[in-house]
């Protein structure tokens, strides 16, 4: 086998999880082997760890395949019980010293700061100790949660060493990046805070430091789909098009999944058009049992990759009425970015987060938590809303959505 001589690596929670970003991490590794990387690899989690740890999965027996030249490195635990926790992230790092040892020009990009950045930063600093002079590049991509999730629990209890150390681990990277600009802004209020604290200084080194690159997506799999493979699709799940009302996300509280079921019960065009929700999260068994009586909300905790996209284009309306939690807010909104390219119905969603620099103005905008205006905005959407309006608001979406376009985004932030 012959020597790479450019290589890629990113860590992160990569498939079979159910999240944004393991796509943003495919899509980054796809076009990385047209732009001169020979070696691509994403440094993930042993799959039975990953269900162990109750994350929402997608099927596993339907993944997409990579491309030739991507390789999915799952490394084992190192050591045994008495170690439970540090095992898996010695094994990931071991692994990337092994990697940096060969000489290889690498690239090295972490998705989440805990732990990806971490054991990046480690294993960078345990290659050089070693004397291996590894010719590396560090990328650390702040995603949203590592902000609204970790730093800002570690505030709120009062843990202030904890979000030292966690943003002291973001700076330390040679290049440091947020998924929104939302993000942006919420990294700099945290290291305001921890400043504010501790005497520290994070708060302009964020200033002065952190870019911002939104989600890549590859938009082919979405744009110019085959009108008789959505309606096969449709057919498949006893749907119509323009016939159904689609939320199709993480199921969770904080993806205003409850607002939603309450507002369908409410809804004049629910005669006219079942409430499809697709995925899987924390929610979905509480949703469920909220939703035993309501034969006309019908629940697909299987779709995959390929079905997405022709769900979106045939639905009536897509609504995602997101609100801020204390364990979550939507940074960017990549499910909504994908819908604007898949066309379809009107998005009906909320200006949570990042959402509105997802959207732009191409969607129908409520408040967040407000379940009335949720039930009126979809009751127009489906009833009301004229035809030649409807298409004016899928081409401007879907020409905004193009700049998110996984090639422009790559050459943009390597």
């Amino acid at each position: 086998m012959s020597r790479p001589t450019r290589r890629l690596v990113i860590a992160v929670r990569a498939d079979p999880v159910i999240c944004g970003h393991s796509g943003e991490a495919r899509n980054l590794a796809e076009v990385a082997l047209t732009r001169g990387f020979d070696d691509v690899r994403l440094l993930t989690w042993p799959i039975p760890t990953l269900q162990a740890a109750g994350l929402p999965l997608k099927p596993l027996d339907r993944l997409l395949p990579y491309s030739d030249g991507i390789t999915v490195e799952r490394p084992e635990a190192v050591g045994d019980y008495r170690v439970p926790d540090g095992r898996h992230l010695a094994g990931l790092t071991g692994r990337l010293v092994e990697l940096l040892s060969d000489g290889v020009p690498t690239v090295c990009l972490s998705m989440y700061l805990v732990p990806h950045t971490q054991v990046i930063n480690d294993a960078v600093t345990a290659a050089r100790a070693a004397g291996f002079n590894p010719q590396v590049h560090t990328i650390a991509k702040a995603v949203g949660s590592d902000v609204t999730n970790v730093i800002r629990s570690c505030l709120r209890e009062g843990r202030v060493g904890a979000a030292t150390v966690l943003l002291t681990t973001f700076l330390a990277s040679d290049e440091v990046v947020a998924v929104s600009e939302y993000t942006k802004d919420e990294i700099i209020a945290s290291a305001e805070e921890v400043d504010r604290h501790c005497g520290t200084t994070f708060a302009q080194q964020c200033r002065d430091r952190v870019t911002v690159s939104y989600p890549p997506i590859d938009s082919s799999a979405f744009l110019d789909l085959d009108e008789e493979t959505i309606d096969a699709a449709l057919e498949k799940r006893g749907l119509e098009r323009g016939k159904y009302i689609l939320f199709l996300s993480r199921v969770a509280r904080a993806k205003g999944i409850y607002d939603l079921v309450i507002a369908y019960g409410q809804m004049q065009c629910r005669d006219e058009v079942p409430l499809v929700i697709a995925g899987n999260g924390p929610a979905l068994e509480h949703v469920r049992a909220m939703a035993k009586e309501d034969e006309r909300i019908i629940f697909l905790n299987d779709v995959d990759d390929d079905e997405k996209p022709l769900l979106m284009a045939g639905c009536a309306a897509y609504a995602l009425p997101t609100k801020p939690e204390p364990d979550f807010v939507e940074t960017f909104g990549i499910a909504l970015a994908e819908k604007m390219l898949a066309g379809g119905g009107p998005i009906v969603t909320t200006l949570t987060g990042g959402t509105g620099e997802a959207v732009g103005d191409t969607a129908v905008i409520i408040e967040a938590g407000d379940i009335n205006a949720l039930a009126e905005a979809l009751d127009r959407v489906v009833l009301d809303m004229p035809e030649a309006e409807k298409r004016a608001m899928e081409t401007r979406a879907r020409e905004h959505a193009m700049s998110f376009d996984r090639v422009a985004v790559f050459d943009d932030l390597f």
